[in-house]
């Protein structure tokens, strides 16, 4: 079945609202995909007919498997690409997402086996996203927000769920990837700031940024 782009970006959408148990309603949708909500709704009513989701008035769409698989293809490709290039092509990890979202539709399955193989087989992209293998199998780790962690813990970040340049180059300037560690130093009363050790350095972010930032417990 040869698909367009638009309905491959739907279904890579409903795949991520479904993921981040945000539920995919078709205001949900319309909001992600920054459309009407008529149009939302107009397409997923066509993905319901092509049997890739299934989908009822004031409930939303879920993906049926064939959505599912195709979802996680593109979604393969896309983190695929950020990572080739970051390591290969030079660029900067706040580039990438949108060099990405170009390629992501019109590489070819050898293409991407290519990369893979090049690559070394990675399992997550410059952001700490997983990339789901070939099988539509995504690696599963136990993380949470950097707002839920406890002060004076250990912890390393894993993930930062954000695609817009600007924050993403101001985490780099401040060491906050994916990978550093870090310890929570304070938590500013009524909604204030966190301080941070990242590394060896004291840092402070506010609690919007740090509700970006995903990580996971170090062993102590």
């Amino acid at each position: 079945m040869v698909l367009s782009q638009a309905v491959e970006d739907y279904l890579k959408t409903i795949y991520t609202l479904e993921s981040e148990e945000k539920g995919a309603s078709t205001t949900h949708i319309a909001e992600a995909m920054d459309v009407s909500s008529a149009s939302a709704t107009n397409m997923v009513k066509r993905l319901a007919k092509m049997g890739l989701v299934e989908y009822k008035s004031y409930k939303g769409a879920r993906l049926t498997e064939s959505g599912q698989k195709i979802a996680l293809e593109v979604i393969r490709h896309h983190r695929l690409l950020e990572l080739y290039l970051l390591e290969v092509m030079g660029y900067s990890w706040d580039e990438v997402h949108d060099e990405a979202e170009n390629l992501e539709h019109h590489i070819s399955e050898q293409f991407e086996d290519k990369i893979a193989d090049l690559l070394d087989h990675p399992t997550h992209d410059p952001h700490g996203d997983p990339i789901p293998t070939k099988e539509g199998i995504v690696p599963e780790t136990e993380e949470r927000s950097l707002i839920q962690a406890k002060e004076g813990h250990p912890y390393i970040i894993v993930r930062v769920q954000n695609q817009d340049p600007e924050p993403l180059r101001y985490l780099e300037s401040e060491g906050l990837l994916p990978g550093a560690k870090i310890i929570i130093k304070e938590k500013g009363p009524f909604n204030g700031p966190l301080t941070l050790r990242v590394e060896d350095e004291e840092k402070v972010i506010g609690r919007e940024l740090a509700g970006i930032i995903l990580i996971a417990e170090l062993a102590e």
